[in-house]
């Protein structure tokens, strides 16, 4: 489950990815429009340290891009060309943000929901100590799914691109920074297959394998 704060964080998480996806080589749409949030889904840190969330996000009449990131209470060591930048948050404090296809914590946790089709987390608030479930804005599933995962361990490589593949000791991710564009890539000889459904569109976000 994740626990969302009633808070304020200046730079907010889309203003952080607004400066960023620009300069990216696979991003695609008006510099120079309003970056508006499509849809998210988050996953679970099991140890409860790192927070993980994607952001589907487009600007102007561009195409929707997949952006996940991880939060952060210290610096990810060796990390330094993955950083967004640091925020400010009312509860939590200072915040480093990163593109997450760099973080264990992301891999592991894309590889259960890829997978082992562990879903997504769960979440909530806490009002007056009470648990206010909130609505997800968007449905993940996994085919075929309920494959064994093996610990994951570190992130060996990254190569960005439209088409992001990270590779670990055990699994290779590939992650569709524009699920709008995906042709294909299910008969690449990956494992499975995570799919999203968000209004009205359904599509592939990630496929995984076993090393």
């Amino acid at each position: 489950m994740a626990l969302l704060h009633r808070a304020h964080a200046r730079p907010t998480r889309l203003e952080l990815v607004a400066a960023w996806l620009p300069s990216r080589d696979w991003y695609q749409g008006d510099a120079a429009a309003e970056l508006v949030r499509v849809a998210a889904y988050r996953f679970d840190d099991p140890a409860g340290q790192v927070g993980i969330e994607t952001l589907l996000v487009r600007a102007g009449a561009g195409p929707v891009h997949q952006v996940p990131l991880t939060y952060r209470g210290a610096p990810l060591p060796g990390a330094e060309a993955w950083l967004l930048g640091t925020m400010e948050h009312s509860v939590l404090g200072t915040r480093w943000i990163y593109d997450a296809c760099a973080d264990g914590v992301y891999a592991a946790a894309l590889a259960e929901a890829v997978l082992a089709g562990s879903g997504q987390a769960e979440e909530y608030y806490e009002v007056d100590g009470h648990r206010e479930v909130r609505p997800p804005s968007m449905e993940i599933t996994s085919d075929p799914g309920g494959i064994e995962v093996p610990a994951v361990g570190e992130v060996r490589r990254v190569e960005d691109g439209p088409l992001t593949l990270i590779v670990t000791d055990t699994v290779r991710l590939t992650l569709l920074r524009r699920p709008e564009a995906a042709t294909g890539g299910a008969s690449t000889g990956t494992a499975a297959t995570l799919t999203g459904a968000w209004d009205g569109a359904r599509l592939p976000l990630a496929y995984a394998s076993l090393r």
